[in-house]
Parts: C-alpha cells; sequence; structure tokens
C-alpha cells in the first residue's frame, strides 16, 4: 500500500511539474515603426507549428499613447505570455509589458528604455548608420523608400524589401519622442537579440541597453529586418523566454 501511494504522489508531482512548465503557451507580437505586424509571419508560423497560441499588434504609431493602448487591448484576452517588440516597439512592450499577463519579454532589434528615455533620445546617444528618416507632412516620418532596402532590409529578398519600401507604415514624431513612464523589464525576465548589422539602431546602442536590462542576450549576423532574415533563431528565442517563464 504504502508503495503504490509512492508512485501515485510521483506520478502526481510529475503531472504537476509538467503543467507549471507549458503554463505560458501564449505569445504576442508587437511591430516596430514603418513597419507592420505582417512582417511576423514567419516566426508566427513557427511558433503556431510548436504549439504556441500568438497574436500579433496593430498599432497605429500615430502616438505613442495609442500604440500601448492597441497592445494593452490584446494583453487583456492573450492570457499568461511572453510579449516581443521590434524596433520602436520595444518601447512600447517597455510601457506596455507591466500587464499581469505578461510574463517575460522580448526585444528583437529594439529600444529598451528606461523611464523618462524616448526613442529619439537613445538614438541621439549613439546615432545609427543610416540617415534616411525623413518628414513626409503632417507630422509623421517615414524612411526614404529608396533607402529602404538598404537600411532596414538588405539581407531580405529583393522584391519583400520593396514591398516593405512602399507598404510602410509612417509614424508620429510625437510617438519617437515619447517617455517611457515604466520600465517593465525591471520587474521581468528579459531576453534580446542584437542585429549585428543593424542600420536603423546603432548595435552598439542595442548592447548598451540589453546590457543594462541583464537580458539574455544573443547576436545574430543581419538586418534591423533580422525577424524575417532569422525567424528561426527569433522564435527559438521566443520559445526559450516561454519555457523559462513562470
Amino acid at each position: 500500500m504504502k508503495t503504490l501511494v509512492l508512485a501515485l504522489a510521483a506520478t502526481l508531482g510529475v503531472a504537476l511539474a509538467s503543467v507549471g512548465h507549458a503554463a505560458v503557451k501564449g505569445v504576442v507580437l508587437v511591430h516596430g515603426a514603418f513597419a507592420d505586424g505582417s512582417g511576423w509571419k514567419p516566426v508566427a508560423a513557427i511558433l503556431e507549428h510548436d504549439g504556441y497560441t500568438v497574436s500579433v499588434v496593430q498599432e497605429p504609431e500615430t502616438t505613442f499613447e495609442a500604440d500601448v493602448a492597441a497592445t494593452r487591448l490584446v494583453l487583456d484576452r492573450s492570457g499568461p505570455c511572453v510579449l516581443v517588440g521590434h524596433s520602436y516597439g520595444g518601447m512600447i512592450i517597455t510601457e506596455a509589458g507591466v500587464h499581469p499577463s505578461v510574463k517575460a519579454l522580448v526585444y528583437v532589434a529594439a529600444f529598451q528604455p528606461s523611464v523618462g528615455e524616448s526613442a529619439t533620445e537613445l538614438n541621439s546617444k549613439t546615432p545609427a548608420a543610416s540617415n534616411s528618416i525623413a518628414p513626409i507632412g503632417g507630422g509623421f516620418l517615414q524612411v526614404k523608400p529608396e533607402a529602404f532596402p538598404e537600411d532596414f532590409a538588405a539581407d531580405v529578398p529583393q522584391a519583400l524589401a520593396h514591398f516593405m519600401a512602399i507598404s510602410q507604415v509612417p509614424i508620429s514624431v510625437e510617438a519617437f519622442g515619447a517617455k517611457a513612464t515604466a520600465s517593465a523589464w525591471s520587474r521581468k525576465p528579459s531576453y534580446a537579440v542584437v542585429a549585428k548589422q543593424d542600420r536603423m539602431i546603432n548595435p552598439d546602442l542595442e548592447r548598451f541597453m540589453t546590457g543594462r536590462a541583464k537580458s539574455n542576450t544573443i547576436e545574430l549576423p543581419g538586418s534591423h529586418a533580422i525577424f524575417l532574415s532569422h525567424p528561426k533563431e527569433v522564435a527559438a528565442l521566443i520559445e526559450k523566454a516561454a519555457n523559462a517563464a513562470e
């Protein structure tokens, strides 16, 4: 009888451990400036194949507050998740990541601000190689379409880089200048990808921010569009974050 009880206890313990280990099976993906959520398609496909429930935020890029609000709406219905941000999306997940559904954060070639910092301020401290962001009127900015393939997506197939250039979503000057009022990475586990040939955010700035946050960081050879050129590695880091989350 004692042997049976011990065996049942051991079995129950394994079952409970398995449930706890698999608790975080949601991923919320946040795009950056000059892009939309469709760029996450290769990463999302891998995650869904591996059993994760994926949600992609389509933020308007009109104001920082509106972008954060769009992300919170998705988090309200996501359940426990890993929150992932690319580029300017790093500003958004730093602010919105204090949401109770968020168990870990992943920054992909992204800004990772402290409270009181803006994307504009961070970029001015360690300027990027690119100088192709230009005003288009109405208080909005875009990457010059002729420079977009080289500066944003140099290692992406030419036809795709061209389409990204002509379909890019302009971002407001106001959004770039907005300051973070929360710092989710200071409260929750964070992970990061540094794109070694990034021309939109200086790789040394990415290293400074990830080092300051003590993020679990990998470096990949590639452009700012590293999520398109290395989707397997990016997805693997997201899954690592999910597996380690509690």
